[in-house]
């Protein structure tokens, strides 16, 4: 549980550094190279994934060109405070309902009850978030469905593996790379000056990145995925604090209560 809230808190962190950025796609698209360029060097020191999870692997770095662009076109849209949080609110239901059926893992009423309050507390961080438009809440529901698909696909593959290190590693090489190629080959120049301004920040966000999904991962090799989702997305809380004191993004006063309510959740999934 601990290390699913410090997971929490660095993809608050790496999101906010994608959001403060001048461009968003340069940002993302340097940011999905650079874990690929963090993780090449740890390929030597695990195994490959067993064959049964390498379907998982391409399915889920092909899924991750939807989840990019999606969070580009939010951040572009909207706020981090609005987006973010409907972002990752939304997609823990969906993997609650879905995780029954895919892993046989259905949840206990108190689980239940702290995913839907972690969920609601998260969408109501959003509503009080700001900078909210229409096209920014499309975008963001957008990315919650494609967070889903790649939980599921992902929270599958790692249980495949015969070993989470050996899942983790090897997405995190392959997940960014056909996000960043495409990227690189449409805006060539443009990716390499932003490169050489901002490399330092790139692979600060890399490192976060993958440290919370590799976490995230990990723990759904020992926890119900959908508990794990939505503990994971008590990363909002992070995400509020960061939008309303270093970004500016409207007051902080009115999230306390949706912060309170992901709590009562955290607290249910421990019942």
């Amino acid at each position: 549980m601990l290390a699913v809230l410090g997971a929490a808190a660095a993809h608050a962190a790496w999101n906010a550094l994608l959001k403060a950025g001048a461009d968003p796609l340069l940002d993302a698209a340097l940011l999905a190279l650079a874990g690929s360029a963090v993780a090449a060097p740890l390929l030597l020191l695990v195994e490959p994934p067993q064959p049964a999870a390498w379907p998982f692997l391409a399915a889920s770095a092909a899924i991750h060109v939807g989840y990019y662009t999606t969070l580009v076109f939010a951040y572009r849209a909207g706020d981090l405070a609005h987006g973010y949080p409907i972002m990752r609110g939304t997609a823990p239901l969906i993997v609650a309902m879905a995780s029954a059926v895919a892993f046989g893992e259905p949840l206990s009423a108190a689980a239940w009850a702290g995913v839907i309050l972690i969920c609601g507390g998260v969408l109501s961080l959003g509503v009080a978030g700001g900078g909210a438009t229409h096209r920014a809440s499309a975008w963001a529901l957008a990315n919650a469905a494609i967070i889903a698909a790649y939980t599921l696909v992902d929270g599958t593959g790692v249980r495949a593996a015969g070993g989470a290190e050996r899942y983790v590693v090897w997405l995190l090489f392959f997940m960014g790379l056909p996000f960043g190629l495409i990227v690189l080959g449409l805006r060539r120049r443009a990716l390499a000056r932003h490169a050489a301004r901002h490399w330092p920040r790139a692979i600060a966000g890399a490192a976060l990145s993958g440290a919370s999904y590799g976490v995230a991962l990990w723990a759904m090799t020992r926890a119900p995925v959908a508990v794990v989702a939505a503990l994971r997305e008590t990363s909002v809380i992070f995400g509020a604090l960061i939008g309303a004191w270093l970004l500016r993004e409207g007051r902080l006063a009115p999230r306390l209560a949706g912060a309170a309510t992901v709590f009562a959740g955290v607290i249910a999934l421990r019942l």
